[in-house]
């Protein structure tokens, strides 16, 4: 195991990272922001280093800053968290040519998975069923591509090939609108991704959001922890997450789990990582993977009682998967409610100081922060304040745990979405399960 490891990331991931830490023995180096000196993990880590000012460019995505660090601190690895670069494969590959060790996959994966046409033939290779389309870039020949979008019959949507976070993505209904839909989607992907490469597929109507957690090492192992279902969501970001899905069967997890532990073994997987589908109708569609820990890897932490963090740790120091896919036993419902700095129905963004802040507890109930009385939420990076998760014996005993510890929890100073986290938990819909990805959006009235 790693004597000390630099923490790439703020936040509630860099916390939970830390505390991994703690429970392996392993020190902790904190780097953060000028904006980010009373950041909770900053405060308990063995060492800290300033490696910029507030803005992410100059400071979470500066790699040079963040080497440096972990040179000067004698490090050994490096956790990158989830955002920020985590899925960065140049990071990656700088990290391990200055002699430090990335806890994550290798560059040559996060490049191939991050590219999702590569990442679709990968998957198709490997047997995993993808949403019909065509697996190369779209070429500028528009008599082409209207055929094209004829044999897969409309709606159509066009994605970008390095896309991610809902952007790069457009919808197509009519042949009229097609070719003119593809030039933006190009122009869109070239100014977010610097990568203006798109493809075409058919687009799902009403699908659900459905993925698995699996975990790989180096010695040619791999597993499958079940799957969760993602698809309370708003402009295509998760709001509430659930393990196990609603309705998704025995033999569907275990055929599809392992059909995913293998694709790990086919591409030379290492560690943590989540195969994302869209289901509908039965039918699971690979849709991308996620090369990092997931923000929702608590739900599938609480119904296996497996440390997913603490795991990644393991698996970057050399050691075998802990347990075997026949160990693995889902326990349970758990149900995660994120929790934002945001006005809760106009959702614009609320940084200022927390006044009060009083932790719900209870049987069941885990809640993963960095916040504090008198902390002061900055205005410069993503709006999410920490998770609250609740686990029970079913799934109407973990609505009823989270909806107990959402009345308790108090922040004061702040707005945020807990009184629309307390609305999706008490919705009729939402209880019954199995809600596509736009029944949010469509109950908010922005659908």
């Amino acid at each position: 195991m790693f004597d000390k490891i630099v923490i790439a990331n703020r936040g509630e991931i860099a916390l939970r990272i830390l505390r991994a830490c703690r429970e392996l023995g392993v020190k902790v180096v904190a780097v953060h922001s000028e904006a980010d000196r009373d950041l909770k993990h900053v405060r308990l880590a063995d060492e800290s280093v300033c490696i910029g000012p507030a803005a992410s460019a100059d400071s979470y995505l500066n790699i040079p800053a963040i080497i440096s660090a972990a040179e000067v601190t004698d490090a050994e690895a490096i956790h990158p968290g989830y955002g920020f670069l985590s899925e960065n494969a140049d990071f990656s590959e700088k990290v391990k040519q200055s002699g430090f060790v990335f806890i994550g996959p290798s560059a040559e994966t996060i490049r191939m998975m991050g590219d999702k046409i590569s990442a679709k033939k990968a998957m198709l290779a490997a047997g995993i069923p993808c949403v019909p389309g065509n697996n190369d870039p779209l070429s500028d020949d528009n008599k082409k591509n209207l055929k094209l979008a004829l044999e897969i019959g409309y709606p159509v949507i066009i994605k970008a090939a390095g896309g991610g976070g809902g952007r790069g993505m457009r919808t197509v209904h009519t042949e009229a609108a097609l070719i003119n839909a593809i030039a933006m989607t190009k122009a869109e992907a070239g100014a977010a991704f610097g990568n203006p490469t798109v493809y075409m597929e058919k687009f799902l109507e009403d699908p659900r959001h459905i993925e698995f957690q699996v975990m790989a090492d180096s010695h040619g192992n791999a597993i499958h922890l079940g799957e969760r279902d993602c698809s309370m969501q708003r402009r295509h970001q998760k709001v509430v997450e659930e393990a196990p899905a609603p309705g998704i069967t025995e033999e569907q997890r275990k055929t599809i789990g392992e059909r995913c532990a293998k694709a790990c073994v086919d591409i030379g997987y290492l560690g943590a990582g989540t195969f994302e589908f869209l289901y509908e109708k039965g039918e699971f569609y690979f849709i991308e993977m996620n090369t990092r820990v997931q923000v929702e890897h608590p739900v599938t932490e609480m119904v296996t009682g497996f440390d997913i963090v603490k795991e990644q740790l393991r698996i970057a120091a050399g050691e075998r998967l802990s347990i075997t896919q026949d160990q693995v036993k889902i326990t349970g419902h758990a149900i995660e409610c994120r929790l934002n700095a945001e006005d809760p129905r106009t959702f614009m963004p609320c940084p200022g100081t927390i006044d009060q802040f009083h932790m719900p507890g209870g049987p069941g109930i885990r809640c993963e922060t960095h916040i504090y009385n008198g902390y002061k939420v900055p205005p410069y990076y993503d709006s999410m304040i920490g998770k609250l998760i609740a686990h029970g014996e079913d799934r109407k005993s973990a609505i009823a745990r989270m909806n107990t510890a959402l009345s308790e929890i108090i922040i004061d100073g702040i707005k945020t979405n807990i009184l629309l986290q307390q609305d999706i938990m008490n919705d009729s819909a939402f209880a019954a399960g199995g809600q596509n990805i736009h029944y949010l959006e469509k109950k908010l009235g922005i659908y």
